[in-house]
């Protein structure tokens, strides 16, 4: 058996936080472009793959929990916000309709 090497948790902690902001930016863009839905699909992934490099994790956070939004309710949202509105999500589906020159 191995010994254990204990580790510093200070030496690496910025490298973590930044690995861990990487994954969820990986996994986000991939639910962005495989929702199932090829008119989602088109207009999140490409909000995504345009925006998610530079995104903050507090953004990342809140595209996160859009992409919970089932595709019919989201995609009213963005396209029809005077019949749906986007509550909570109002900045982002802003963001997202300003991108595809919506508004």
């Amino acid at each position: 058996m191995r010994p254990v090497k204990h580790r510093d948790p200070k030496i690496n902690a910025d490298r973590v936080m930044t690995d861990d902001v990487e994954s969820r930016r990986r996994r986000v863009g991939y639910r962005a472009t495989h929702r199932g839905n090829k008119e989602m699909d088109w207009l999140i992934g490409r909000f995504a793959q345009a925006r998610l490099a530079a995104m903050p994790a507090e953004a990342l956070t809140a595209f996160e929990r859009l992409l919970f939004i089932p595709d019919p309710q989201l995609y009213d949202m963005i396209m029809h916000p005077e019949v749906a509105p986007a509550g909570e999500h109002q900045s982002l589906v802003s963001e997202l309709r300003a991108f595809h020159g919506l508004e």
